[in-house]
């Protein structure tokens, strides 16, 4: 084995401070070239088709739990568990995550909904789950700052194996479940979530600890460990479906780098797997464009195909190359897979072009947007003046807003994002703001955004940049909740 000094993967230790001196944290990331037009089309929700696929898992879920049921006692119960349990404790765990993106289903209420059902199935504190991947999607696989990197080099390759088991991850995972149900929240947890959001974190982790221990005690009354094989154990020995699929998103590719071509996996599967997957096999694309639903990543992948790394034929060949990969890097933690990646001419983030110069001064001392017909309904326009950034939208056909373009959450540029139900909608973690108010709408957002006064005049869309929403607190000040 080459001999190279450990790497401290936790999130308080010298590595986080090592990677914000490197500027590899909240940094800016390789955006490919895509069509404004396309890409609005792809950002689309809708509630039909993520209720289809939810009614369909759930119905799996209800035909093999009553097999499992009806076949206790019998061999025929050993498949009918697994499918069971694969279906709850691992299936679960790509509905948990387009739900927690909040692109699964255009209504928010679906999405919560799901994402706590998914949540207690994996044995995931909603709240510390939906934080841990939005830092996940800030500094994907940066060492220090991504609390889900789950193969620290060198990495064994019998825990490689292990892992499919769950055995340490799912009682892991249960054990901080308890620690927090008693108030103990770790550094690393303080690191990512909100010091507002530390009681919801608390009395989640309750809740699931106390159902858990109310079905374990009915097992121990009736002297059978059918309820927990139902309810709680799922989480376990059905998870072997979330480690199968979820090691072919980042396990063996580089660290510490800025362009999710690198570090992340993109795995042509089948249908049945891509239905059980929810299209996540299209990992690269996910992470560059997290705001484009899973039904519609099919398409985004042919719309990117020729600006990635071609993607691995099958789930077999992903494998393949993983095995290899933490096989080599058990002997040589420095070794990285070879990657044939296009160059891109026009990848870096720009100003969008609308073919004029929409900032010029307008009669009054106003600014000129531009005109209002160059602006289509849902349709985001980034203008820069006096090194400020606004993001001008299209809400209706009669109304348009003005607002401050970075998020407040980690000034990512919103013109890159969408129009979600009257939201702004940022591309990065899909937290949202109220294109009218302000205010926060979605996590992660806490902070209002700055919202500025807009006519139409003369089929040109003007501002005087005077603040409209100064008396709109933040969600912290306000006490209030959102989705």
């Amino acid at each position: 084995m080459t001999l190279v000094e450990a790497r401290d993967y936790s999130l308080t230790g010298p590595e986080s401070l090592l990677a914000h001196e490197r500027g590899l944290a909240n940094s800016e990331w390789f955006q490919p070239v895509v069509d404004p037009t396309t890409m609005r089309s792809l950002q689309v929700r809708t509630n039909s088709r993520a209720a289809r696929d939810v009614l369909l898992w759930l119905g799996l879920i209800v035909l093999f739990g009553v097999l499992a049921f009806m076949a206790l006692g019998t061999w025929w119960a050993v498949p009918a568990f697994l499918a069971y349990g694969a279906l709850i404790g691992g299936a679960s765990d790509s509905r948990w995550h387009e739900c927690g993106h909040g692109t699964a289903f255009k209504a928010g209420w679906a999405n919560e909904i799901i994402y706590h059902f998914a949540s207690f199935n994996l044995l995931r504190g909603p709240t510390v789950w939906r934080w841990s991947h939005y830092r996940h999607h800030t500094d994907t696989i940066i060492v220090g700052r991504d609390a889900e990197i789950v193969f620290p080099r060198p990495p064994s390759v019998p825990r490689t194996a292990f892992v499919f088991t769950h055995l340490e991850g799912g009682t892991k995972m249960f054990a901080r479940l308890v620690r927090h149900a008693f108030g103990r929240i770790e550094d690393d947890v303080r690191d990512f979530v909100p010091a507002g959001e530390i009681r919801r974190v608390k009395w989640e982790a309750r809740v699931a600890v106390g159902i858990t221990a109310a079905v374990a005690v009915w097992s121990v009354a009736i002297g059978s460990i059918v309820p927990l094989l139902f309810i709680g154990l799922p989480s376990i020995y059905g998870a072997w479906l979330v480690v199968f699929f979820g090691i072919t998103q980042h396990a063996g590719m580089r660290e510490d780098v800025l362009d999710h071509r690198l570090n992340s996996r993109t795995v042509l599967m089948n249908p049945i797997f891509r239905f059980l997957y929810l299209n996540m096999n299209y990992h690269v694309e996910h992470h560059i464009f997290p705001s484009v639903p899973y039904h519609a990543l099919p398409e985004l992948h042919a719309e990117l195909r020729g600006q990635l790394a071609e993607p691995l034929p099958s789930t077999w060949a992903a494998y393949r190359e993983i095995w290899t990969t933490l096989a080599r890097q058990h002997n040589d933690p420095t070794y990285e897979i070879p990657l044939d990646i296009p160059v891109v001419e026009d990848a870096a983030r720009k100003p969008i072009d609308v073919g004029e110069r929409n900032w010029v001064h307008a009669p009054d001392d106003a600014f000129d947007f531009g005109a209002a017909d160059a602006l289509h309904v849902g349709e985001l326009r980034r203008v820069d003046i006096d090194e400020r950034t606004y993001v001008v939208c299209r809400l209706t056909d009669t109304e348009v807003a003005v607002a401050d373009g970075l998020c407040t959450h980690q000034n990512v540029h919103l013109c890159d994002g969408a129009i979600i139900d009257g939201a702004i909608e940022c591309p990065k973690h899909n937290g949202r703001s109220d294109a009218r108010t302000g205010s926060p709408v979605r996590r992660p957002v806490r902070e209002p955004l700055g919202v500025y006064d807009v006519a139409i005049v003369d089929g040109r869309i003007v501002s005087k940049l005077v603040r409209t929403n100064d008396h709109v607190m933040s969600h912290a000040e306000s006490g209030e909740s959102h989705e």
